[in-house]
């Protein structure tokens, strides 16, 4: 079994609030409807160890417990209210928690900014009296919180057991269908959960670092709608995985939506796809369908990782064994190689027609013998080639299928299983058909802290997540932040100038930026008028050209006919500089027009995108992917958060589907892969420097096996009415 590495530098303001010493319930009640009653049979019930101090002008007595007619009233010190008044009522209350000395308050009610801007000018008046007195909020309308080591249940939550997993969820809803599920299962336990709500005051990276802090929780479980500071709960987020596993199910997209924007990035910026990689960049395990999510925090914090994504399938039936393959491989995972030496031990055990590769099936051998399977894991799991070992079939059913003479046998191999995982670190992971009816084998696995599954897929989806984090962690500690550059002073007046100017940076200037950064560009020339071109002809000579207009008023060039290609010589030079003026004129009269951008013809290779965002919720993104006019189409892209380590950039260039391509097909050389890795480093660090720079695209970068070219570069600059907002943001928070 593997054991919980690392810990946080800093500890939680949350573990007073969310393990308090005493609790107000502030509208307490005796009527079973109102959540005032179920949060005081919850605490009764779960047996509180601390003091509650139910607050109601209106009663003496709640539920045998003493009433008070205020808050200000409480003799004690409570940690903790649970305000469960309507709405407006809230901000008063949470001034009176602050002058008693409250440290924390969770807010059920709604009302609040979900319904209007009557409700958000209600939740700042709120979050102002919390912030004058001292207060964390969590809410308002949340569905409550629950810490089952203190026994703390103001969620009245019935049929929960304590155990190691956390849960963050913006739905009440999904905790039930969780706490219904691992009801189902049996063994699955819960530490902390907490429903973030509107997310007023205290936040998913807030609730997070806690989780990554407990002791009692060695899985972090999310569900998440909206984040409120992406960028602060990837930081986090990156903190406790290098800790502890953290099961993450987005719904729908990011909370900024899709955006109109001028740039390809800033038009496949704001995805699910985008939010997807961001996390797995920060070491967080995403999860795609919700019934996924229990048994996949289930299986991590059971066994936390393995080494890699190397399986080796043990099977007592050749259809199943099939399967799990598929599912094995469609997931990204690999079949194991077993060693000779592995196979000859496998020959011995097995009957002749027992099949010894990857997947093992054992044909029958264990038919009379079904603790049999448990020795061919022990041999499979001491092959070097292995990182994890899956259980595939009927185990845990013999003695019902066959004779109920097999339960003994079945029960020494369950025993013999369970040695084993305590002996290795690889994850054994089983999957029976059995499992619905639980058998006493299989319960014999599961309470000792074997994960058991009825479904191939679920079981599959565990050991990917197993191999991703142990992958994650292996590299993560090899890998080092990129230096940062400091910004050049001439540079920055570009930027200062285009932003009084109301325009973007010029193709020319845009080039220049990188060109100073070290990033390659082709030798470029702007004509203002048709003297420069006798230059441009003395230059070139008969260079094959692109002409480009050059113009803030125009954006996309190809589409107002500003770019011609292969123009070679003066004359031709002098004619398709008339075409491009003639052409921009007939899109845009109004166009102002600053002359026509002159460079070599890239050499012939793969076009690929590099672009950047500065997303609202995750702050700045770097993209990467297959360029050209369809990449809005194939949309093979990958995102990182910047700063970018090495290990990021060369993922992106690996993640994406086209990567077959830049390895070279149909007799044609692969592209030079590090120098795409050295761009995107590049293009990450000048992103760190200078902050009004919005989006970049640099599209398309003609890639192959001498290195690559910036064909076209495009820098999208902040405006003075963004930085203004920005500063009006900063002073409201």
């Amino acid at each position: 079994m593997n054991p919980i590495e690392g810990h946080l530098p800093t500890r939680s303001p949350l573990h007073d609030i969310l393990a308090p010493s005493g609790i107000a319930v502030v509208g307490a009640s005796a009527d079973p409807t109102k959540r005032g009653y179920k949060a005081m049979v919850g605490l009764i019930k779960e047996g509180y160890r601390g003091e509650i101090y139910p607050v109601n002008p209106r009663a003496e007595m709640i539920l045998g417990v003493k009433a008070w007619p205020s808050v200000t009233a409480i003799p004690g010190n409570p940690e903790l209210a649970l305000i469960c008044t309507p709405a407006p009522s809230v901000p008063g209350l949470v001034a009176e928690c602050g002058r008693r000395g409250i440290k924390g308050a969770v807010i059920l009610a709604s009302g609040f900014s979900e319904v209007g801007e009557e409700g958000a000018a209600l939740e700042r008046e709120m979050l102002e009296k919390a912030r004058a007195h001292g207060v964390r909020l969590i809410g308002p309308n949340t569905s409550g919180i629950f810490n089952l080591h203190h026994r703390v249940n103001l969620l009245a939550l019935d049929n929960v057991r304590p155990g190691d997993v956390g849960i963050i969820s913006q739905s009440g809803n999904m905790l039930l269908s969780l706490a219904l599920e691992a009801q189902h299962n049996g063994q699955v336990g819960f530490s902390t959960y907490i429903g973030p709500g509107n997310q007023s005051d205290i936040g998913f990276n807030d609730y997070l670092r806690y989780l990554g802090e407990d002791s009692h929780t060695r899985v972090a479980t999310l569900y998440v709608e909206g984040f409120r500071d992406g960028h602060k709960f990837l930081e986090v987020a990156r903190e406790v995985a290098a800790m502890k596993p953290v099961v993450l199910y987005k719904s729908g997209s990011t909370e900024a939506g899709q955006k109109a924007a001028s740039s390809h990035t800033g038009a496949l910026a704001g995805s699910y796809a985008m939010t997807v990689d961001l996390l797995r960049q920060s070491g967080v395990s995403v999860v795609h369908q919700s019934d996924e999510i229990l048994p996949v925090a289930e299986g991590l914090g059971l066994l936390q990782k393995a080494r890699g994504k190397r399986v080796a399938v043990v099977a007592d039936g050749g259809g199943q064994a099939t399967i799990a393959s598929d599912r094995l491989v469609e997931a990204g995972l690999v079949l194991a190689e077993l060693s000779e030496a592995t196979r000859t031990r496998l020959r011995e055990v097995l009957l002749p027609q027992a099949s010894t590769v990857n997947p093992v099936d054992v044909a029958g051998s264990t038919d009379a013998n079904p603790s049999l399977l448990a020795t061919c894991m022990e041999i499979v799991a001491a092959d070097d080639n292995v990182d994890s070992v899956f259980l595939v079939g009927m185990f845990g059913g013999y003695s019902q299928r066959f004779a109920e003479s097999l339960l003994g046998d079945e029960m020494r191999g369950a025993e013999a299983m369970v040695d084993l995982a305590n002996a290795t670190e690889k994850p054994l992971v089983i999957y029976s058909l059995y499992t619905p009816v639980k058998p006493p084998a299989l319960r014999r696995l599961h309470e000792a802290g074997l994960p058991v599954y009825a479904s191939i897929e679920h079981a599959v989806r565990v050991l990917s997540a197993l191999g991703e984090r142990g992958q994650y962690l292996a590299q993560s500690r090899g890998a080092s932040r990129v230096p940062s550059v400091a910004p050049l002073p001439e540079l920055t007046t570009i930027f200062h100038q285009a932003r009084a100017e109301g325009r973007d940076l010029f193709e020319y200037e845009a080039k220049r930026l990188l060109r100073e950064h070290g990033i390659e560009v082709p030798l470029e020339l702007v004509a203002r008028d048709e003297a420069q071109l006798v230059e441009a002809a003395e230059r070139f000579g008969e260079t094959p050209l692109a002409m480009k207009v050059v113009s803030k008023d125009i954006l996309h060039k190809s589409d107002a006919g500003g770019v011609r290609l292969d123009v070679v010589g003066e004359g031709a030079m002098r004619e398709a500089r008339r075409a491009i003026l003639a052409s921009c004129r007939d899109y845009d009269a109004e166009a102002e027009i600053e002359g026509v951008l002159i460079t070599p013809m890239a050499q012939k290779g793969v076009e690929v995108i590099v672009g950047v965002i500065r997303d609202p919720i995750f702050g700045p993104v770097l993209m990467f992917g297959l360029g050209g006019v369809f990449v809005e189409i194939l949309e093979d892209v990958a995102f990182r958060s910047i700063p970018l380590s090495r290990l990021d950039a060369e993922s992106m260039v690996e993640q994406i589907k086209a990567s077959r391509i830049l390895d070279g097909v149909r007799g044609e050389k692969a592209v030079d892969k590090a120098a795409l890795v050295d761009l995107l480093l590049k293009v990450s660090r000048i992103v760190e420097a200078y902050p009004e720079l919005v989006e970049l695209d640099l599209n398309p970068v003609i890639v192959n096996a001498e290195g690559y070219a910036v064909v076209d570069a495009r820098v999208i600059v902040e405006r003075e009415s963004d930085l203004q907002s920005h500063r009006d943001e900063e002073a409201l928070s």
